[in-house]
């Protein structure tokens, strides 16, 4: 029988300020449901996530993506505030709202991710709220230069409309094998040391004098 290939699994949090959509992104994508996007959207969002949470005690919702080439697994981190949540992750998705010049400001968020995880992670920042066109106060061309100055990528959406919430997913996934590179990388130029042989022959080798043996 042959071996059952073992699917990619990759961990997503997302971080922004309160009440820039988070939640209604990750629901949007899960779900793809209109009914969750009414007046009172943000709400019945928040009610059904907190439910989840209560009833099955868990952080995470999974989905998986069928791409041309592989399958992968994307969990999605709703409490992602706690830094161990961050240590972990393959993917930073930093949301703002567009309606909202204030909560542009995601320098925090960004910085916190790379404390965390180097350059060993995907940091997307992502423009929500696209549908609130008469009260947007950030341009997708301000949201690009932001992204262009943190070195991070960039897309706008409206959980609500579910306009670019797929693109947005495809966008990361599309960008996943560039992490695994680097981290293929990085395990091939570690060096395996056995300290009792390597000390051994130092002794051995090193000069009678005190000099440096470099």
């Amino acid at each position: 029988m042959a071996p059952v290939s073992t699917l990619a699994k990759y961990k997503l949090v997302f971080l922004g300020d309160q009440s820039v959509g988070k939640t209604s992104i990750i629901t949007r994508f899960m779900y793809d449901k209109n009914e969750y996007f009414d007046a009172s959207s943000s709400h019945v969002i928040e009610g059904l996530t907190n439910l989840i949470h209560a009833t099955i005690g868990i952080d995470f919702l999974s989905k998986t993506m069928y791409l041309e080439d592989r399958t992968v697994r994307l969990q999605l981190w709703f409490r992602s505030l706690i830094p161990s949540y961050i240590r972990d992750s393959s993917v930073a998705v930093i949301v703002y709202d567009v309606a909202s010049r204030q909560s542009l400001n995601t320098s925090k968020w960004i910085e916190k991710v790379r404390t965390e995880r180097g350059s060993d992670v995907i940091i997307v920042l992502v423009g929500n709220k696209t549908d609130l066109v008469e009260k947007r106060q950030v341009s997708i061309e301000e949201g690009e230069a932001k992204a262009c100055d943190l070195n991070v990528m960039f897309i706008e959406t409206s959980a609500k409309a579910g306009f670019n919430i797929k693109a947005l997913f495809r966008k990361i996934a599309a960008d996943l094998p560039r992490i695994e590179t680097l981290s293929s990388t990085k395990q091939e130029d570690m060096v395996d040391v056995n300290l009792k042989s390597s000390n051994a022959a130092a002794m051995q080798s090193q000069p009678q004098s005190g000099g440096c043996a470099c």
